[in-house]
Formats: C-alpha cells, sequence, structure tokens
C-alpha cells in the first residue's frame, strides 16, 4: 500500500517577513534552498521511504524545492496546478498576523476582495487527491504550501474549525498520510 508524503516548500523572503504569500510567486532564500536539498538527503538515504512521483505547485517556491528533493532521490516531477497554494486577494503581500486577515480567514466561503475562497481552494485540493488515491500502490511525495497541508491534512482527518485554522507544518517538514481504504 503506497503513502502520501507532503512537504512544505523551502524558506522564503516573505516567510521571514511575515508576509501573506498566496499566489504570489516569490523565490527561495538560500535557507530554503539548503532546506531542500536536506530533505532531499534524508529522502535518499532512508530505507524505509520509497517515492515513486514528486508532484509539486507550480509556484517557485514549491517547485525549486520539488525540484531539488526530485534530482536528490532520482524520482519524475510534475507539477499540478490544483496544489498551488490559496490565492489571499487583497491580503497577498500584507501582514500575515494582522487582525483583518486573521479574521477574514475565519470566512470560508469569502473570496478576499478578488481572491479564492477556502471552499474553492479545498474543492480542487480533494479533486486531486481523489484522483492520486486511485493508484493505492504508489508512494507520492507533494511539494506544496502550508495551506495546501492543512487542506491536506483535513482530508485525513475531521477537525474542528479551530483545529483546522491552527495546523501547520514548517518548511521541508515531512509529513505521511495513510491512505483509507
Amino acid at each position: 500500500m503506497g503513502y502520501l508524503y507532503i512537504t512544505r516548500h523551502g524558506q522564503t523572503v516573505w516567510n521571514v517577513e511575515g508576509k501573506v504569500c498566496g499566489v504570489t510567486d516569490i523565490e527561495l532564500t538560500e535557507l530554503g534552498r539548503e532546506q531542500a536539498a536536506k530533505l532531499g538527503i534524508e529522502l535518499s538515504l532512508s530505507k524505509d521511504i520509497n517515492i515513486d512521483m514528486v508532484i509539486a505547485s507550480p509556484l517557485k517556491r514549491a517547485h525549486d524545492t520539488a525540484k531539488i528533493i526530485s534530482d536528490a532521490i532520482s524520482v519524475p516531477l510534475r507539477t499540478d496546478q490544483r496544489i498551488k497554494e490559496q490565492n489571499f486577494g487583497k491580503y497577498e503581500g500584507g501582514r500575515r498576523r494582522s487582525d483583518e486577515f486573521l479574521e477574514a480567514k475565519r470566512h470560508f466561503a469569502d473570496n478576499y476582495d478578488g481572491g479564492e475562497s477556502m471552499l474553492r481552494t479545498a474543492q480542487r485540493v480533494y479533486n486531486f487527491l481523489d484522483e492520486i488515491k486511485m493508484d493505492k500502490d504508489k508512494t507520492y511525495l507533494v511539494v506544496a504550501h502550508n495551506g495546501i497541508a492543512r487542506i491536506i491534512h483535513s482530508y485525513f482527518f475531521d477537525e474542528t474549525n479551530e483545529e483546522f485554522s491552527k495546523y501547520a507544518i514548517r518548511n521541508c517538514e515531512l509529513v505521511r498520510y495513510q491512505w483509507k481504504q
């Protein structure tokens, strides 16, 4: 039986600066590249993890992270639009911890004034997961974003709204899920 692994892209300047970074195409920092290389080395040396394919968000920060990892473990890499980060509309580039943005994130059906609702984002991510789980013998590594990791986690576990909102993974943290029967 295959598994699904998820990791968040390496560090970006906007991560360091505490900015909202949805679909804005931000590049990795040098540390972000080092984080990706370290994860790639760990995966290449692991006897317990055998990745069949890496699937990445098309945004630079995730794709570049995925490329470093896929090169290290010598497996194919493809991109999928459905796992790009949520478009936060007018909040892109703003402060991630601002009261206004934190309140807006509580409204799952709102489009962030020109962005994309959490519900629509979850729909495309769930559709992606429904598709790749059809081949349960393959083990995939998804390289995406914190918001996408949160949605993937909710696909596998029932959560309250508060638990969903608080779930996060660090840059290049590896999380494993097993497909449900």
